[in-house]
């Protein structure tokens, strides 16, 4: 028997958790009270009226360390920390793992780990899987592609095999919330491709298509449950599914579902699942609210963060800023296009809905091979957009910015942003759709006088990158209006615009 498959007892089980004064419960699950303290996530609360002597034992610490791993001495723990920028906080912080062999996994997940060509853990796995393996809580921050999908469903995959097998009427053990679409969806590639060999059932769960396929999914019994949030509580409401079976919760991309207004949601979500949970709470920004909610969710969590907490853009990512006029634009777009496109993808993107069709209509009448994905289109007409993206048969995608989190497409090789984000935050998680899993990339973006109040956090983004900053846009960061021709150009910066022509 695998030690994944014991019962044996655990220091932080439930039973424990019980006499720690971290816990105020507010009904089925309900979250740990706000913290007091701000380093340990430790509630002052005592705990309430929940009856955790209902509730069945499951089993959530695994993680037995490697003697490779138990010889590293300190000084090589920190170097090697240091070296693949890791950051840590916590109590009795595991070390990080250098090989797959020594996370202790099972031989089947190990053996779906080299099927899919990876050669050694990715810093955010490195560290985060020791974490989630001893079945704390955790909040790790990592920039996209930084591989963090498998950081916890591996983890996950482990924790579903120690635990007794679904009865009917079940609901799932573990739930993962995504904040779209396309990630719940590209996540549950991710669990079928890595559970299929112990047998392990997931569904994803969100709007837009009919329910019924959800629907018998659920009833059928599924251990993983990928949701949108609306569509999850449409799901409980209706009692096609219930969260009771849930040890395991994961928030993913936790900044964007509450820039998407997601909060009453998720508190809702997890008022429903018992409180001696194991949750990873995940996010790529770590802005006030986004800790505000970890600190009513999480119990003395480790935290670990990969590069800087601070806004920082992905450094293979090449950054260039245009200067333009809003009535430039797409004379710019046309002219870059012919000087960048061979076959390559390339994403554009959009503030608006509206915007987007409008640019691809133009687009395709200009003899450019150019397809939209936004929030209004039908689930079925973004799922074959995105198809046949991936494909290449259309090689141009304008996305608002629906696509920018989450889009995991390999080989985009160039962003634009026709329009500016909101944000410094999106402008970053935008342009990572490009430069991803070690590639290079390049991220052009058009920045006009309504943009100006970004220019001085555009600036600092660049500079810490190492890009260079047009004086142009240098002048705009230090209050200058812009120069009304929109010097200073895509042209300027040594790209001529010869030589290309429509894609045919």
């Amino acid at each position: 028997m695998s030690r994944y498959d014991s019962r044996s007892g655990d220091p932080t089980s439930y039973r424990d958790r019980k006499s720690d004064s971290g816990f105020g419960v507010t009904g089925y699950g309900g979250s740990a009270r706000s913290s007091s303290s701000k380093k340990d996530y430790d509630g002052a609360e005592s705990l309430r009226t929940f009856d955790l002597d209902g509730l069945t034992p499951f089993e959530k610490n695994f993680y037995v360390e490697s003697p490779e791993v138990e010889r590293m001495s300190e000084k090589e723990v920190e170097q090697y920390r240091q070296r693949t920028e890791i950051t840590i906080e916590g109590r009795d912080v595991p070390k990080p793992i250098k090989s797959f062999r020594h996370t202790g996994f099972p031989e089947y997940v190990l053996e779906e780990v080299t099927k899919a060509g990876f050669v050694e853990p990715t810093p955010i796995q490195a560290q985060g899987w020791p974490m989630a393996l001893k079945g704390r809580d955790l909040i790790g921050i990592a920039e996209t592609g930084s591989g963090k999908t498998l950081a916890y469903l591996l983890p996950a995959i482990v924790h579903v095999n120690a635990q007794p097998i679904l009865s009917p009427g079940d609901g799932p053990i573990v739930l993962v919330l995504a904040p779209t679409r396309e990630l719940a969806v590209q996540i549950q590639q991710e669990a079928t491709k890595f559970g299929s060999s112990s047998k392990i059932k997931s569904t994803c769960i969100y709007g837009g298509v009919p329910k019924g396929p959800q629907v018998r999914d659920l009833q059928r019994g599924v251990e993983i449950v990928i949701a949108t949030p609306g569509r999850l509580i449409d799901m409980i409401e209706s009692h096609h599914t219930n969260l009771r079976r849930v040890t395991y919760l994961v928030l993913d991309e936790a900044d964007r579902m509450l820039d998407m207004g997601f909060d009453p949601q998720i508190r809702k979500i997890v008022s429903q699942i018992r409180p001696d949970r194991q949750t990873l709470y995940w996010s790529a920004t770590w802005p006030k609210e986004v800790e505000q909610l970890a600190r009513q969710f999480l119990y003395n969590p480790y935290k670990v963060i990969i590069g800087s907490p601070d806004l920082k853009a992905n450094h293979a990512i090449r950054q260039i800023v245009d200067i333009i006029t809003e009535n430039q634009k797409y004379n710019k777009l046309v002219k870059l296009l012919e000087d960048i496109m061979d076959g390559s993808r390339i994403l554009i993107f959009m503030d608006t809905k509206k915007g987007c069709d409008q640019i691809t209509r133009q687009l395709r009448m200009d003899g450019w091979p150019a397809l939209s994905i936004h929030g209004d289109k039908s689930q079925a007409e973004r799922d074959w957009v995105l198809s046949e993206f991936k494909a290449g048969k259309s090689p141009i995608m304008t996305a608002t910015d629906v696509a920018a989190r989450g889009l995991d497409v390999k080989d985009v090789k160039f962003v634009i942003n026709y329009d500016f984000p909101g944000s410094l935050e999106d402008y970053v998680h935008r342009i990572g759709r490009t430069g991803r899993a070690g590639a290079k990339g390049t991220a052009y973006t058009f920045f006009t006088a309504a943009n100006a109040r970004f220019a001085k956090e555009l600036i600092a983004l660049l500079e810490e990158a190492g890009q260079k900053v047009s004086p142009e846009l240098a002048a705009m960061g230090r209050g200058a209006p812009p120069p009304p021709s929109g010097h200073g150009g895509f042209r300027d910066r040594g790209r001529g615009y010869g030589g290309g022509r429509p894609w045919n």
